[in-house]
């Protein structure tokens, strides 16, 4: 039964860096017949109000005095709206667990970053609101630890064109809805006239998260068929690629002292992929590569952090490579993760 997402501030306090206490804030549903329900997983995306866009400092529309954020079930994102210009609460969508937390840059760059979280709490609506990137910052909760720069963070996907990921620079336009469940919640972006190269797609995307562990399912689906839609892990010095193939799934993997944190600490990431779906694995610029192949029919795979500092994580390279084993074997059996 699907259900419409309140938030009540209540039960649940955060502290800021500082040790300054906050609001107070826990997430609450209510299903179709008013029970009150405590979910196990959360997604939103959140909107400057009472501001207006103006010509800003970067040579770009900025959104000027918004005084608060509000929550919205679907989007249209503005034609004005790009990286850094203040309209979208921690710059896109964000969607959660009790163990992890991702976003996505709901602008050009279109990549996936994620929040390290050190309670097992939902804790998103709290996120950003006391400062625009003060989630870059160590808090109670926990904070931002990927730094995806120029890839496409974890899991994100973009086209390969002459050896160049291209993100999504020219879009006609840009869709996002917001779906919690009762099972799982979801963030569903509709991209209307993506230009990457020669070629003009629509892309639809579902994003999904459910209660256990920390894998993300990503559903792609293109309008025509193209080569070179790919996704991918972002590519850190020092930092070997693991890898391991199945008899119908694989996975790519990297682990170590790759966060924003200071000083850096471990954290792993992990891509499946279906192997029947892929035209080719590769290290490119900026990204450990999946290239998919042309095919108008619905991609699936799946991606996951795990951070170190998560209560009662993962804590070694040993530790999540046996993770890692066990969901390929799952794969190989079930061909969904669940």
């Amino acid at each position: 039964m699907k259900n419409i997402a309140i938030i009540s501030l209540f039960v649940f306090t955060l502290f800021s860096c500082k040790g300054k206490k906050t609001d107070s804030v826990n997430i609450t549903l209510n299903d179709n017949a008013g029970a009150r329900i405590a979910p196990k997983t959360y997604a939103e995306i959140s909107i400057a109000e009472g501001g207006e866009w103006v010509d800003g400092s970067r040579g770009h529309k900025e959104y000027n005095s918004g005084t608060s954020f509000k929550n919205v079930d679907s989007l249209q994102v503005p034609a004005e709206h790009t990286d850094h210009s203040w309209f979208l609460r921690y710059e896109g969508p964000g969607w959660e667990n009790s163990k992890i937390g991702y976003r996505l840059y709901l602008d050009w760059r279109n990549a996936i970053d994620i929040f390290g979280k050190k309670v097992d709490s939902l804790v998103l609506p709290y996120v950003g609101q006391d400062g625009f990137d003060s989630y870059h910052e160590p808090a109670d909760w926990g904070q931002d630890i990927l730094k995806a720069g120029k890839s496409m963070g974890i899991g994100s996907y973009g086209r390969i064109v002459a050896d160049t990921v291209v993100h999504f620079q020219s879009v006609k336009n840009t869709f996002a809805i917001i779906d919690n469940t009762d099972n799982d919640s979801s963030v569903n972006i509709h991209y209307q006239g993506w230009k990457s190269g020669n070629e003009i797609i629509d892309l639809n995307t579902k994003l999904t998260i459910y209660p256990q562990d920390r894998y993300t399912k990503a559903s792609l689906m293109p309008s025509k068929e193209i080569t070179g839609i790919c996704t991918g892990v972002v590519k850190f010095k020092e930092i070997p690629l693991i890898k391991k193939e199945g008899s119908q799934w694989a996975y790519i993997a990297t682990y170590g002292k790759q966060t924003l944190v200071t000083p850096p600490d471990n954290l792993g990431m992990a891509l499946f992929y279906n192997l029947d779906e892929v035209a080719e694995q590769k290290t490119g610029t900026d990204d450990h590569l999946v290239i998919f192949k042309p095919t108008i029919k619905t991609i699936t795979y799946y991606f996951l952090g795990a951070w170190e500092q998560e209560p009662n994580g993962i804590k070694t390279q040993e530790a999540f490579i046996q993770d890692l084993n066990t969901k390929l074997e799952v794969l190989d059996k079930t061909n969904i993760l669940k």
